[in-house]
């Protein structure tokens, strides 16, 4: 759990005129939507180029913390970042995080201040620049088609982990519909396991209330990333991960109904 001296004061519920929401929903269609593609289309080209020499993936990282930024400053949404000092525990760790919202990756982007790789659908990687940018900078598709194909995708997030690089992963799968936490698949402990790497809880807040799911416009709001106490996976095997996974979404779901009282 995070410390009870650090505090979040969300948004204020619209309980107001319905002017507000109605000024965000335009303000995102007619302005912001549109400085978001530009900004995604310029950082991806530049991203791109810097692929033709840049073999480490530090440079196109780099870029990417850029246009994570600008969609943060975009969205009018401040971000605190609490137990930030957990994050210079371990040099590498599996880093697992509830999934809110379209905008829980460039809200990592923006605040994880290291070099990363994510484990990502494999259908992204036909999305315009967002899959030109997965692919040149070494991210791990992951093929859900079979399980042979799901476990293999895995042992490559084994490999980058072996390979120094901490991987940021969304244990759920997909975007929650509730703004809860839901049912996480073992995948994150299995890769820590595997590796023998610790697997460190990330909690989001306030990503869902920005752009719930099925929704396409903003409702600007303060956000906050919470690091959780990294957990070891010494002496652990490969049996040991639905027990870990366990663990770790009962950290998280503790930590986001710490920060949404209302949901407790």
């Amino acid at each position: 759990m995070p410390e009870s001296t650090t505090t979040l004061t969300p948004a204020p519920a619209s309980s107001g005129p319905s002017r507000a929401p109605a000024f965000f929903r335009w303000l995102t269609y007619l302005f912001l939507i549109p400085l978001i593609l530009a900004s995604t289309i310029f950082f991806g080209c530049i991203s791109l180029l810097c692929g033709l020499w840049d073999k480490s993936g530090r440079q196109q990282h780099f870029i990417a913390h850029l246009w994570a930024r600008s969609l943060l400053i975009l969205s009018l949404s401040p971000i605190t970042l609490i137990g930030e000092e957990k994050l210079r525990i371990h040099q590498t760790a599996v880093y697992a995080s509830n999934h809110l919202s379209y905008y829980d990756t460039p809200v990592l982007f923006a605040r994880l201040p290291f070099q990363f790789r994510i484990l990502a659908k494999q259908s992204l990687w036909k999305v315009p620049f967002i899959g030109w940018y997965l692919n040149r900078s070494g991210q791990v598709p992951v093929d859900q088609s079979s399980a042979r194909n799901a476990v293999a995708s895995l042992n490559r997030g084994v490999q980058t982990l072996k390979h120094g690089l901490p991987l940021v992963i969304f244990p759920e799968g997909g975007r929650t519909n509730t703004g809860r936490p839901q049912p996480f698949v073992s995948g994150s402990a299995y890769m820590a396991i595997k590796a023998q790497v610790p697997l460190v809880p990330i909690t989001l807040v306030g990503t869902y209330e920005l752009l719930p799911m099925h929704t396409y416009h903003l409702h600007p709001r303060p956000l906050a990333i919470v690091i959780g106490d990294p957990i070891s996976t010494v002496g652990l095997t490969t049996r040991d991960a639905d027990a870990l996974t366990e663990q770790l979404l009962n950290t998280i779901t503790a930590t986001y109904i710490h920060y949404h009282p209302e949901l407790s």
